[in-house]
């Protein structure tokens, strides 16, 4: 078994006697939030183990019993590089520009894409919380093994506006009623409530996640190396002419220009919120802002 350590925060171990990977999000402290950084190593090891002959499987999981909460927004603007433009005269931070908003966006679905498209089997380990990209994460995975107790959303639509994250996945996958819920509210729920739709391979105790998902990656390290991939490559054929048919170009374009949107007087603006109160504040006041008791 080898085990590969580049940036602490992802980690990859992978044993060819198997023909199983495993890919750790290793950010416990910030629940498995992921940066520029981590969401590249984590890309490098999955070029890494698409080369490998050996492996057949990838498991897919997070330490400290929370798979992913997505995307790090402490600093929004560190995912669109540290060359954007300096702040101008008035000592304001300038925004990217549309123009590297759309390179860096289309990068970054580029990830998922490939994701989508991978030659081997991935299995994802779902415990604690899935929430924006984690969740896509998520739903991409061939197979999922998900707590009942796993918070589920999207909450980063509540001060980016609901045009965030690959729209053709949460349409096709979660249905168009739950997708607009979740992007038009922000709204979190645990996956028990989600159990009877059939959205994820398995959902169980939260104690059962990694035996289960760990047995379903050795039932599938059993099937031939070469019918894998044909059989992913007709997933995905199927998959694109049924379902996506070019949205993944809409949810990069649509992403890329939702997020430099303008606010008015009542509305939350997430990124002045933290600028003047700081991240963890931000978090706190974007609640209370879109806490709504039910009648």
């Amino acid at each position: 078994m080898s085990v590969q350590r580049r940036d602490s925060r992802v980690l990859m171990e992978s044993d060819a006697s198997t023909g199983i990977a495993r890919i750790t999000l290793n950010n416990a402290a910030r629940r498995n939030t992921y940066d520029p950084e981590m969401r590249a190593q984590l890309g490098a090891f999955l070029d890494a183990l698409a080369m490998d002959d050996d492996i057949k499987v990838v498991l897919l999981r997070g330490e400290g019993g929370v798979f992913s909460s997505g995307a790090d927004m402490d600093n929004a603007y560190a995912w669109y590089g540290d060359e954007a433009k300096p702040p101008n005269a008035n000592g304001r931070r300038r925004r990217p520009s549309q123009r590297r908003r759309l390179v860096v966006d289309r990068r970054t679905f580029g990830f998922y894409h490939d994701f989508m498209g991978y030659p081997k089997v991935t299995v994802a380990a779902v415990r604690g919380m899935a929430l924006g990209g984690g969740l896509e994460l998520a739903l991409m995975a061939d197979i999922a093994v998900v707590a009942r107790d796993t918070v589920l959303g999207t909450p980063a639509t509540r001060f980016l506006g609901p045009a965030l994250g690959s729209l053709h996945v949460f349409f096709h996958r979660l249905g168009p009623v739950l997708a607009r819920r979740l992007l038009l509210t922000g709204d979190t729920m645990p996956a028990s409530e989600l159990e009877h739709l059939g959205i994820f391979t398995e959902v169980t105790g939260d104690d059962q996640v990694d035996g289960r998902a760990q047995w379903f990656a050795q039932k599938v390290a059993k099937m031939p190396a070469d019918g894998i991939v044909l059989a992913k490559e007709a997933f995905r054929l199927v998959e694109q002419l049924q379902a996506y048919q070019g949205e993944e170009v809409t949810s990069y374009l649509v992403h890329a220009f939702g997020t430099n949107l303008q606010f008015e007087d009542d509305e939350f603006n997430f990124v002045k919120v933290r600028a003047e109160h700081g991240t963890k504040r931000a978090f706190e006041l974007r609640d209370e802002h879109f806490d709504v008791p039910e009648p």
